[in-house]
């Protein structure tokens, strides 16, 4: 059984094959709340929080600097539809929450295990092989009808990002078109070589509207599938390896 705790605002999961020391679990819960506490946009007290009332860059962590170089450049590489300017506010959610994953399953790997899997609010990484010796399974969710998967992937290494509106609400923007309410695309699943690369592309893959599912096959490493207001799926050319069957 995984263990799970509600940190960062969503529920935070990880599960291991065989026995591990519990502290290992303690300390990758401890990470992601120290992550919470310097990035989050809604704790008075944070780094970010202090950035967006002032703080001048010759204070700022040199991690913090890192993960604001990570979003420039993810901007970059992304036309620009990648963009945590907001009202004249930062906001690196959209690429924290798969770089902390990441960050924490390479912790986990360096104490040693070869064999689990990470979950940050729908976010995965995973590692290895699950309890059957198989790959791990992972479900991409109907936006229509969050209670039925509607297909199966096998991973072994890889991260899986879905963004969406189905269950936060409008949360994504398009920077180029403030006005466009992203309605035409619900929901945009990405397989990756990480949950890193994964989840940046997912996000500024969904501002684009339904033109992200093309982005996504023409980025290397990237496969995708996306779900649009019409209930029509439409995935890259190497999404369908990942699949199962039920």
């Amino acid at each position: 059984m995984p263990k799970t705790e509600l940190i960062m605002g969503m529920p935070i999961s990880i599960e291991v094959v065989g026995e591990i020391s519990e502290d290992i679990f303690a300390d990758i819960f401890d990470y992601f709340r120290s992550v919470d506490k310097k990035y989050s946009t809604y704790k008075n007290n944070s780094e970010i929080s202090y950035i967006n009332k002032g703080l001048v860059k010759t204070s700022w962590s040199l991690e913090m600097k890192t993960v604001l170089k990570l979003c420039a450049q993810t901007k970059q590489q992304t036309d620009g539809y990648f963009d945590i300017s907001h009202n004249g506010k930062l906001d690196p959610s959209g690429l924290v929450k798969g770089w902390a994953i990441q960050n924490a399953a390479q912790k986990i790997i360096g104490r040693g295990v070869d064999n689990f899997y990470i979950e940050a609010g729908g976010d995965i990484q995973t590692h290895g092989q699950n309890a059957d010796n198989e790959p791990w399974r992972v479900g991409i969710r109907n936006p229509f009808d969050i209670n039925e998967v509607i297909k199966i992937l096998a991973i072994s290494g890889q991260g899986v990002a879905t963004s969406g509106t189905y269950v936060r609400g409008q949360h994504i923007y398009n920077p180029h078109n403030l006005n466009d309410n992203l309605n035409e695309v619900k929901s945009l699943t990405v397989i990756g070589p990480n949950i890193y690369e994964a989840d940046r592309y997912a996000t500024a893959a969904f501002a684009m509207g339904k033109k992200g599912i093309e982005f996504i096959e023409s980025t290397k490493e990237l496969e995708g599938y996306m779900v649009d207001d019409k209930q029509v799926a439409t995935y890259t050319s190497g999404f369908e390896r990942y699949v199962v069957d039920a």
